[in-house]
C-alpha cells in the first residue's frame, strides 16, 4: 500500500493524507502539485517519471477495515530539494517523450 508521504520533496509543505494537491510517481516519490506541475514539469527528478495524483486513503471504515487508522500515513519527510540545473538536463533529454514514452 501506499507510504502517503507527508509532504513534498522539493518544498516541503505538508500533503496531509486527504491532500489533493499531492502527486507521486512510480516510486512513490512524493511532491506538491504545484512543484510537479510548474518547477518539474510533471518529470520526477529522481526517476524520470510521470506524476499522478496520489488516492486518498478512507478515513471511515467502509469495508475490510482498510482505512487511516488500521493503515495510517507515514510520518517520515523525504526533503530532498531537485537540482535544478539537472532537472533542466533531464528535460532537454527526455524533450518529446510523453510519460508513457519514458
Amino acid at each position: 500500500m501506499l507510504e502517503l508521504r507527508p509532504g513534498c520533496e522539493h518544498c516541503d509543505t505538508d500533503l496531509p493524507p486527504a491532500a489533493s494537491n499531492a502527486r507521486i510517481c512510480s516510486f512513490e516519490c512524493t511532491f506538491c502539485a504545484d512543484c510537479a506541475e510548474t518547477i518539474l514539469h510533471n518529470v520526477c527528478p529522481n526517476c524520470g517519471g510521470g506524476f499522478s495524483p496520489r488516492p486518498v486513503r478512507p478515513v471511515q471504515n467502509w469495508k475490510g477495515g482498510n482505512n487511516l487508522s488500521n493503515y495510517p500515513a507515514s510520518t517520515v519527510r523525504k526533503y530532498r530539494p531537485a537540482d535544478l540545473v539537472a532537472h533542466q538536463a533531464l528535460l532537454q533529454s527526455l524533450q518529446g517523450r510523453s510519460a508513457d514514452q519514458r
